[in-house]
């Protein structure tokens, strides 16, 4: 054995020890007494509800700030989690679909199942829906059923009214599980709809578990790509309040009827102050989660 550590090498003398380098003394101040905030950073904060001016203490955020941040995060993935009721649909008054997802996992890991309808719910919109309408509204999920619970009923009874009002006429209503948003495009396909409009559960942002989204096309057809559409995201008491949506969804359906297309063609400019105008958005109160 030893002459294998001879032959190894490991009969060699250690090389000489040299001295470690000094060690600097730590600075006298590495951090803040209290997080440091900025006049332009605190006015712009009053205008949004995202995290902006949250100030910092050294190079890291602030306690409250940190654990205010964790319980939105929880916020957010508790809306995802959540799966709209079966039975939601038709207590309140809409048309059950079902997309071609058959669990909720499912629905999160394959969106093009969530895309088209199953094929008893194809039958149903074959059967009972009224055909060539001016708009197909549907109520969906989206990756929010919380949102669809909350907001659904109250926007869409609003932008039904809203676009009757411009002499527009409003499909079937219907509300889909397991939805995403090119569903509109099958079922706008099968009622035979000038334009088709769904509104769904938003992604969940921080804060904003409760969001919807409204996306709008003309011509609603299976190959449809997103540019052929458009949409207002944000729709919640805290945002864009669903009445003011609804006057802006019905103003942009009628544009599309009258341009006869919609996405990146449709001449936004034609719309006026309707379309949410060019002035500054009202001051917001972040909602507190957490106390500091």
């Amino acid at each position: 054995m030893d002459e294998l550590r001879a032959a190894l090498g490991g009969a060699a003398p250690l090389p000489p020890r040299e001295p470690l380098p000094p060690i600097p003394a730590p600075p006298a101040r590495v951090y803040t007494p209290r997080p440091e905030k900025h006049a332009f950073a605190a006015e712009a904060a009053r205008h949004t509800t995202a995290l902006v001016g949250i100030g910092h203490v050294g190079t890291r955020y602030a306690t409250d700030v940190v654990l205010q941040f964790q319980a939105e995060l929880a916020v957010a993935h508790a809306a995802v989690d959540t799966e709209l009721p079966p039975e939601w649909a038709a207590q309140n008054g809409f048309v059950p679909l079902v997309t071609r997802v058959t669990s909720h996992r499912e629905f999160l890991l394959r969106p093009d199942l969530g895309r088209r309808l199953s094929d008893e719910s194809l039958a149903v919109v074959r059967a009972q829906c009224t055909k060539q309408v001016d708009v197909q509204l549907i109520v969906a999920d989206g990756l929010s059923a919380v949102a669809c619970m909350q907001t659904g009923k109250a926007l869409h009874d609003a932008v039904a009214a809203a676009c009757t009002a411009r002499g527009l006429t409003i499909g079937t209503p219907v509300c889909a599980r397991f939805a995403r948003v090119w569903l509109e495009d099958e079922i706008g396909q099968e009622t035979r709809a000038k334009v088709s409009m769904i509104l769904l559960g938003e992604r969940p942002g921080l804060g904003t578990g409760d969001g919807l989204s409204a996306y709008v096309v003309y011509g609603p057809k299976i190959g449809n790509t997103d540019g052929e559409r458009n949409m207002i995201s944000n729709i919640h008491e805290r945002g864009i309040v669903p009445s003011d949506a609804a006057q802006r969804l019905a103003a942009l359906a009628a544009a599309m009827i009258a341009q006869q297309t919609s996405g990146v063609t449709l001449d936004l400019g034609k719309l006026g102050e309707v379309a949410g105008g060019r002035g500054y958005r009202a001051p917001q109160v972040r909602q507190r989660l957490v106390n500091p």
